[in-house]
């Protein structure tokens, strides 16, 4: 059985490297009978916190919203967009150091039955294939917000990327606000994968 990813894997400073490291990891969110439902993570986007124009903790702020990004690394953010998603991150780092890495797709894993309940009839690879999507098939709302990710609750298991595999990076989606660092390349996806969400992919490698 693989083993959870521990809290020294989130408490590391270089949320870059923490965002690589989490493709080809499982999330895993057991439903109300405990059933687990999961998916591998294969795109990732990294948020560099007070300097990054594109973080919600940009410049310090904070808000009722972003208190638990300043929490020590290894807790889920989960916040509300557009009225109708919502969008799964990873805080990283030690406390009051408030980065994160927002988990844009994943490809299903287990029960898929009940992704498929929740998300519709459509074709497989389009259930998990963005963040809000993957959010809607794995019953991730707020009330997993500031869960611990070594609990009972939601949680990441080790794995990584095969050998067969690599990453490609590329600019992050839907932050043209964020001037100078809307270019930076700090999503990372594994190239080929047919869950990636349908933006732009290769950008830079």
């Amino acid at each position: 059985m693989p083993k959870k990813l521990p809290k020294d894997f989130y408490l590391r400073t270089d949320t870059i490297a923490v965002a690589k490291d989490l493709l080809g990891t499982t999330l895993v969110v057991p439903d109300e009978a405990g059933k687990r439902i999961s998916g591998r993570i294969v795109e990732v986007e990294a948020y560099l916190g007070i300097e990054d124009k594109a973080a919600h903790s940009y410049g310090g702020r904070r808000t009722e919203r972003t208190e638990v990004m300043y929490r020590a690394g290894g807790i889920a953010y989960v916040y509300f967009v557009y009225g109708m998603y919502h969008q799964f991150n990873v805080i990283a780092g030690p406390e009051e150091h408030p980065q994160g890495v927002l988990v844009r797709a994943v490809e299903p894993l287990e029960n898929i039955e009940s992704m498929r309940a929740r998300r519709g009839e459509m074709p497989d690879s389009n259930l998990t294939s963005g963040p809000g999507k993957l959010c809607i098939a794995m019953g991730i709302d707020r009330s997993l917000n500031g869960e611990d990710l070594t609990g009972g609750k939601v949680w990441i298991e080790e794995g990584r990327m095969n050998s067969s595999e690599f990453f490609e990076s590329g600019r992050r989606i839907g932050i043209d606000y964020a001037e100078e660092y809307a270019a930076k390349p700090w999503r990372f996806w594994i190239a080929g994968n047919p869950f990636v969400s349908k933006a732009p992919r290769r950008t830079a490698k």
